[in-house]
């Protein structure tokens, strides 16, 4: 069925339309809206650094010439009753805005307003955000730690009520007068035991450290300086400790360990210097712990340790609190067909390894259940080596899987070669986990080795001025890190050995190795 037109209706309609179009009346053009009132301020974000800072963060307003902040504690945005603190005149090139100081364990709220002369402030935006637990301890000084006891020293005039230590459940009341000395010490210890203390003021903790008392000498063999240390090792039984007081032993030599004993330093603040590389024979294990390892003057350089007996099951090794330094191959060396059960370097400074004529931790023919590196900083070293070197030796050892850990170290230009991989592992098979860590000044890559776990654990890294590290670096088969930060740790003194990290988003994350970012 055909439909009709109404011509007449569309010749009016036509004129219509045409007659607008042409008229010369233009409407005005809308360039710009005027309000009289400023916008709120957006995204504001918040992240608590140092445990009781807080840091703001919003879009700036180019209208805007002030911000004001009210800041209220033990609230979630209902923002009732009175501010503790009130911030005028903030302006944009203030952000990130600081608020430090806070009360630890405590919910704050804050509202923030944009304000500019001849324009009506804008109304409150808010966020809401919790401190962490407060840290106010200071670090210990040189005869604080014995095997018994322990003096603990905080910011001083810092109100407190007890300290408590476990294990144990021992609790301290505190006096006034240890409050304006800033310190207190707690007696009936036990030797070589891992304590926790706390510091509260009433429910709530201010202070949170972990020590270690001292080797009670009573429960080890004590070794002087004039002792002859090697011919007491050729004559160690398993499970004998030696307990080394502060000098060196050893000249270049050779420190054979034929059991399973443990070589610890009696004063952590003044290490025992063994002076000479460890060989490690007939399936020994070995504790070393708060001393220092040198190799100045080894006729072949040499690693500090070495593994010399094939054909052999090894005990555990742990070197912990210690100095390494001064070698001219690497670190350890695995090059016999034997099995260690675990390999554990943790809270350790180490430097001066050069890595000429092997890798930094270099197993060849050998193999381990785990290997654990954690809490280390190392520098001056292996820059033209790998990293963790494991060749594959699965055939010697079948059915077998690795864990390797790699966990908030700082590692400073290790690898530091385009064709040098932080770990060239190609043992069948391993699990990897390489997480806050550290890593600066290296050109080198994480690995490009088929047999390496292909999805490692990765979390929490900051590479800064490693580019390889991020990317596969125009090679396919390259792992790398893209979840890693890249922020400048700031280092005090890097070329001095001073890691002490400066950037305090890292600090508030705790990247690296603990002991830079206090």
């Amino acid at each position: 069925m055909r439909r009709k037109i109404y011509t007449p209706l569309i010749t009016l309609f036509a004129l219509l339309l045409f007659n607008f179009s042409c008229t010369d009346d233009r409407a005005e053009e809308l360039t710009s809206v005027e309000y009289d009132r400023l916008f709120s301020p957006i995204k504001i974000e918040s992240f608590i650094i140092n445990r009781t800072d807080a840091r703001l963060n919003w879009t700036i307003n180019r209208e805007v010439e002030s911000y004001t902040l009210e800041v209220f504690a033990d609230d979630s945005l209902s923002f009732s009753g009175t501010p503790v603190r009130t911030y005028d005149g903030v302006t944009g090139d203030q952000l990130p805005f600081y608020i430090r100081d806070l009360e630890g364990e405590t919910q704050y709220s804050v509202r923030i307003k944009a304000v500019a002369t001849g324009k009506n402030e804008s109304k409150w935006s808010g966020i809401t955000f919790k401190t962490g637990t407060e840290n106010i301890f200071q670090p210990f000084l040189d005869g604080d730690i014995t095997a018994t006891s322990v003096t603990l020293r905080w910011i001083p005039g810092r109100t407190l009520t007890s300290i408590t230590l476990s294990p144990g459940g021992i609790t301290h009341t505190v006096t006034a007068e240890e409050i304006n000395a800033g310190s207190a010490t707690i007696e009936g210890l036990t030797g070589e035991t891992t304590y926790t203390a706390t510091l509260r003021n009433g429910a709530k903790t201010r202070g949170v450290m972990e020590f270690m008392t001292l080797v009670d000498i009573g429960n080890a063999i004590a070794v002087y300086p004039e002792d002859d240390f090697l011919a007491m090792l050729a004559a160690a039984n398993d499970g004998d400790a030696f307990a080394l007081f502060p000098g060196t032993y050893g000249s270049a030599s050779k420190f054979a360990v034929k059991k399973n004993i443990e070589i610890k330093g009696v004063y952590p603040f003044n290490k025992p210097i063994l002076n000479g590389y460890i060989s490690m024979e007939d399936g020994a294990g070995l504790v070393l712990k708060d001393v220092a390892l040198d190799g100045t003057g080894l006729a072949d350089g040499n690693q500090t340790i070495n593994y010399s007996t094939a054909d052999v099951d090894y005990g555990a090794l742990r070197v912990e609190g210690s100095e390494i330094r001064n070698y001219v191959k690497g670190l350890m060396y695995l090059n016999v067909t034997a099995k260690v059960a675990s390999i554990t370097f943790h809270n350790n400074i180490i430097y001066n390894i050069v890595c000429d004529g092997g890798d930094f931790l270099d197993s060849r023919r050998g193999a381990f259940d785990v290997l654990t590196f954690t809490n280390n900083t190392v520098y001056n070293s292996a820059a033209g080596r790998d990293f963790i070197r494991y060749d594959d030796a699965s055939s010697s050892f079948p059915a077998m899987t690795t864990q390797i850990k790699v966990d908030h170290n700082t590692l400073h230009g290790v690898s530091n070669n385009t064709s040098r991989r932080l770990l060239y592992v190609r043992f069948k098979t391993n699990k990897i986990t390489f997480s806050n860590n550290i890593v600066t000044e290296t050109v080198g890559i994480f690995s490009n080795q088929a047999n390496t776990d292909q999805s490692p654990t990765f979390g929490g890294n900051n590479f800064f001025n490693a580019p390889n590290l991020f990317s596969a670096s125009g090679a396919s088969s390259n792992i790398f890190d893209d979840s890693a930060t890249q922020e400048n740790p700031g280092y005090t003194n890097a070329a001095n050995g001073n890691f002490t990290v400066t950037n305090e988003l890292l600090k508030a994350k705790g990247t690296g190795d603990p002991r830079w970012v206090q």
